[in-house]
């Protein structure tokens, strides 16, 4: 979720909350816009680090969103994602796994293997399953990922190269150096190509295989 200042951050929070009460005293507590407004207001406290206020009002969208939609539907999806997200940074990551694949299911089964978001989901649960040691499921999940996005959007595309980056940092936590600092000499380059060697995007990625070169006497 972005980030800036806190100012900004204040008084968007605040925005939000007015037109959260607004909608809930208009409309009530479990309509649509209530909830949709509940979400916005969700990720506001969550860019502010309040996870635990922004957790409590995603279950409850989660929650109404299941009843009135279905737990298939597209907008409890999302809802859910935003929820398993709320888990990992909270450490839950059992729960965050588990809502996770519910999302990956639910939009295998709506928009099919190839849809950006449906890899995308992939991509995040990939990443609870690293955190959780299980680092043979994370890389054989990210391996599959980075082929689909690779053969259906170009290996220039950011959700190639952030999946090629995720599967770098994979293949150096389960000790495999010498892959890892290949894919992460291969973003750096793509990186290059894409945004030029003094963009951000760029330094962040030479920064990270700076620091695989070091550590492993590359």
């Amino acid at each position: 979720m972005s980030q800036g200042t806190g100012q900004s951050h204040q008084t968007g929070c605040e925005a939000q909350e007015r037109s959260v009460r607004e909608r809930r005293v208009s409309l009530g507590e479990d309509h649509p816009e209530t909830l949709t407004a509940e979400l916005e207001l969700a990720d506001c406290l969550w860019a502010q680090g309040r996870l635990i206020a922004a957790r409590q009002l995603e279950e409850h969208v989660v929650k109404e969103r299941r009843r009135q939609l279905g737990a298939g539907h597209a907008e409890t999806l999302k809802a859910i994602g935003k929820l398993a997200v709320s888990f990992g940074a909270q450490g839950n990551l059992a729960e965050a796994r588990a809502l996770q694949e519910e999302v990956v299911n639910g939009r295998r089964t709506l928009f099919g293997d190839t849809d950006l978001e449906t890899l995308r989901a992939r991509n995040n649960l990939a990443g609870t399953i690293a955190a959780q040691g299980d680092f043979s499921a994370a890389r054989e999940l990210l391996e599959d990922v980075l082929s689909t996005t690779c053969r259906e959007y170009g290996e220039e595309h950011p959700d190639s190269i952030t999946t090629m980056s995720n599967l770098a940092a994979v293949l150096w936590q389960a000790g495999d150096q010498n892959e890892a600092y290949a894919f992460q000499r291969h973003v750096v380059e793509m990186k290059r190509r894409v945004h030029g060697d003094a963009s951000q995007p760029t330094q962040a990625a030479a920064a990270v295989l700076g620091m695989m070169e070091r550590d492993a006497g590359l």
